[in-house]
């Protein structure tokens, strides 16, 4: 059992002890105990009781209760919380804006015991009289279950791409074949997907007629596993059979999307040796799959090489990431040294501005003293380096975080939106508009905030947003986070046509998150992303020029 798995057990034991009403300091030691175990690298299991004790957050009344956890894989608080709570009550409370108090109001006072119920409450204004709701809330609330309903059945790419390359190799060695692939959105790339596709080459009578959408097929076997491995709602897998000789034939037609498709002429092509030979008779070069979306891919591949698409190879560096002088797990200087550690050049070390309260913001004077430690660590560990860079929040007037002479002190600023996410388009492009004329603004980060699959993004003039960083000279973020990855990479094509530069960030919160930019990196090739077009594809050298000028 890890140290996740703990802590989201603890932080629902704290949120059912509010629900019930139970003792508020026990139910907020529970909720304390999680956060701290949420950042917490020394794994719990293995530990005996009283080492468990000493570890800050927990106690010796919880660390034993965490001991039994971890030996049996039952929590009996929670189980006995549970046993009381319906359990639409508790699926209740993962909707966003309410807490466990709103959500005892519904229970108790409407007698509301579900989110179908809750829904239909919204939409026959029930919650309007409801102490502590109004119209405001209940609007809120109705939009984050239609929100929530219209992405059911819908996965991160990345938290399935591991398991289905699993059962890419495991089919392989079943088969005695190396002429399996996964295929669909899954070989795509695509941020969300709804199942995983697998193609496999075999003798087997099980095959279908080449020209035809494998997709379009029955299954000939089909089976799921839990995304992240964890008891979630289960990812579909449709497994496919073909004769070797039709194989890569097969494996175009099931990439490609139907926009895709269309566009290409398969009659008279009956076994290609491989899909550059597809590609080839229909007088194209060859398009990586994570392209083949019907959208822009044609016109770009004649006026770009294939050499010229982003990959991971081609990054020199790291920029926007967090340490422990704001909201990081890791120290600056354990920060560096993975950086160093994984053979990039420099690392843009991008810590909250001060108005992020919640995520322990720099003061003016912290700022000062980071920026010493990090003239230190410059010293050692040239000649790889560490840029001075700031998180700033775009404030609801459009000005950043800091007086002029603290913002001239950075290396650079990455001016992001954390707050008052609910403008209207018009206010919100203003708000961002204001943001990139600064004069101090790099890179705009994770421009509209979403967060894939849970929330919507920021409203905002894409276009008008765009023209602006082209105007001003502003950098745009593709946050590789694999829940943000934002900006979308259907609007690379217009960031490029207008001249502005693509930063991939990992917005890390620990070293482990440098991994995430993988991720980035496949959306970044799916909108077409050139090297020539990436920020931080510069090294060190440039990267300091740019700095200066």
């Amino acid at each position: 059992m890890d140290n996740k798995t703990i802590s989201e057990i603890l932080k629902l034991t704290a949120r059912l002890m509010e629900l019930h009403g139970e003792n508020e300091f026990k139910s907020r030691s529970y909720s304390n105990a999680s956060f701290k175990l949420s950042r917490l690298d020394v794994p719990l299991a293995g530990m005996n009781p009283d080492d468990l004790e000493k570890v800050d957050g927990i106690g010796k009344s919880l660390a034993g209760k965490i001991s039994l956890l971890i030996e049996t894989n039952r929590f009996e608080i929670l189980e006995e919380l549970l046993a009381k709570t319906p359990k639409g009550v508790v699926e209740m409370m993962a909707i966003k804006g309410i807490g466990p108090k709103k959500v005892r109001e519904l229970w108790i006072q409407l007698q509301i015991e579900s989110v179908g119920e809750l829904l239909y409450a919204c939409t026959e204004n029930r919650l309007i009289g409801l102490k502590g709701f109004g119209l405001k809330t209940q609007d809120s609330i109705k939009k984050s279950i239609e929100y929530k309903r219209s992405v059911s059945g819908k996965f991160h790419f990345a938290s399935v791409e591991n398991l289905a390359l699993e059962k890419v190799k495991e089919l392989k060695k079943l088969y005695q074949t190396e002429l399996v692939s996964l295929t669909g959105e899954m070989r795509r790339k695509c941020e969300i997907i709804e199942k995983v596709e697998i193609l496999v080459a075999s003798q087997s009578e099980n095959s279908y007629p080449p020209d035809e959408r494998l997709s379009s097929q029955e299954p000939v076997e089909e089976t799921d596993f839990p995304e992240d491995g964890k008891k979630k709602p289960a990812v579909p897998v449709q497994i496919f059979f073909c004769q070797p000789q039709e194989y890569y034939k097969q494996l175009f037609i099931s990439t490609a999307s139907e926009k895709h498709l269309s566009s290409i002429n398969l009659e008279g092509i009956m076994n290609p040796g491989s899909e550059e030979e597809i590609y080839s008779k229909n007088g194209l070069p060859f398009i990586i799959p994570e392209m083949r979306e019907g959208i822009f891919e044609f016109e770009w591949v004649k006026k770009n090489s294939g050499g010229d698409i982003l990959e991971m190879k081609d990054l020199k560096g790291i920029l926007h990431n967090h340490s422990t002088w704001s909201d990081g797990t890791h120290t600056l200087k354990e920060m560096a040294g993975y950086c160093k550690e994984l053979g990039y050049e420099y690392l843009g070390i991008c810590d909250h501005s001060k108005s992020a309260f919640y995520a322990n913001g720099l003061s003016i004077e912290r700022v000062v003293q980071q920026q010493m430690e990090i003239d230190a660590l410059n010293k050692a560990m040239a000649p790889f380096k560490i840029f001075k860079g700031i998180e700033s929040d775009i404030l609801n007037d459009g000005s950043l975080d800091y007086p002029e002479e603290i913002l001239k002190s950075f290396d650079f600023i990455v001016a992001s939106v954390h707050s008052n996410l609910k403008m209207n388009e018009e206010k919100a492009t203003a708000r961002v508009l204001k943001a990139i004329e600064n004069p101090y603004t790099t890179i705009l980060g994770h421009p509209t905030g979403r967060l894939l699959l849970s929330r919507e993004g920021y409203p905002l003039d894409h276009k008008k947003i765009i023209d602006a960083c082209a105007a001003n000279k502003v950098v745009i973020e593709l946050n590789a986070h694999p829940y943000r990855l934002d900006i979308d990479w259907r609007w690379i094509q217009y960031c490029l046509s207008k001249d502005v530069m693509i930063s991939l960030n990992p917005d890390a919160h620990a070293r482990e998150g440098y991994h995430d930019m993988y991720f980035g990196v496949c959306v970044a090739r799916k909108g077409g992303l050139t090297r020539k077009m990436t920020f931080n594809a510069k090294g060190l050298n440039e990267m300091e020029e740019y700095f200066c000028e």
